[in-house]
């Protein structure tokens, strides 16, 4: 009989968190690199090669006995085609913000998405926001508002970022199937659009995979390994991990965003757009402290 999972905090569990959020971190720097190819073929590239490590992944850790019984249930394979189609979306206005030099709007899509499911838990199951919780919501829209005031226009990159990883991350709940197996679900499904995108961008002359440089065939390979892996670190590093751990530690990757952002890729950054993002930090600070307390409660 297997043994209860306990939460609780674990070295095995920080240890790999950790190395996927500093992963998520430095994939700038490689999104950077890809900066010259469409948003779509580095997608599809992300999507086709993640679907050959994924597997060799489940059958390395002997998890294939879920996923067959889920390829023969319709209801969660529809289920896995609109998540897989969410987090698709995600991916793609990722990779264009970065190529675009708008990685400043992709970490505050990043730093809210915690603050956002929140706003969807107490409207879509009628969970009961604490003052805290009210007041986080409350700091983040106004650095929203100044971020919008200061642009001209709503930060729509960073606000796309936000509710389409919320509404993954709300329906990959109801999935039922583990992390690892709902991963490669998910890629396995959407593998048939992109490589048929892939192929039609080769026979046309239009893809930069063998077509292109040396470097960018080779970078366009390790799509899989910069998407799979850490998705699959975290995973198991999150059962191994109090919530309230996790909560924390999901502000490394945006945090290092914006550091990115703003000391090596030199957005401009002005003192509105400084105070809007001290609103979503103080919004952050006090979401984290209601987590930690009611954790020690």
């Amino acid at each position: 009989m297997p043994s209860p999972i306990k939460n609780e905090d674990t070295p095995k569990g920080f240890a790999l968190a950790a190395s996927a959020y500093l992963i998520w971190g430095a994939l700038p720097f490689y999104l950077k690199a890809l900066g010259h190819i469409p948003a779509t073929e580095v997608i599809s590239h992300r999507i086709v090669w993640s679907v050959p490590i994924a597997g060799l992944i489940l059958l390395a850790m002997g998890q294939l006995a879920e996923l067959r019984a889920a390829f023969r249930s319709p209801r969660m394979l529809a289920m896995a085609l609109l998540t897989a189609s969410l987090v698709s979306i995600n991916w793609g206005v990722y990779v264009w913000a970065i190529s675009i030099d708008r990685t400043l709007d992709a970490a505050l899509g990043y730093f809210i998405n915690p603050l956002f499911s929140i706003f969807l838990g107490a409207v879509l199951l009628k969970e009961r926001l604490a003052p805290a919780q009210v007041a986080a919501l409350g700091l983040a829209a106004t650095g929203v508002a100044l971020m919008t005031y200061e642009a001209g226009a709503l930060p729509w990159i960073g606000l796309i970022l936000t509710f389409s990883w919320g509404a993954y991350a709300f329906l990959r709940k109801a999935l039922p199937i583990g992390a690892n197996q709902g991963f490669f679900l998910e890629v396995a499904l959407i593998s048939p659009f992109a490589l048929g995108y892939i192929l039609w961008l080769t026979s046309t002359g239009q893809g930069h995979f063998l077509n292109g440089t040396t470097s960018d065939t080779l970078l366009l390979s390790f799509a899989g390994v910069a998407t799979a892996i850490p998705l699959m670190l975290y995973a198991n590093g999150a059962k191994l991990l109090r919530l309230s751990t996790i909560a924390i530690m999901q502000y490394i990757t945006p945090s290092l965003l914006f550091l990115v952002a703003v000391f090596v890729f030199k957005e401009p950054m002005n003192s509105l757009k400084l105070t809007a993002f001290c609103f979503i930090w103080a919004a952050l600070f006090v979401y984290s402290w209601s987590i930690i307390w009611r954790s020690r409660r």
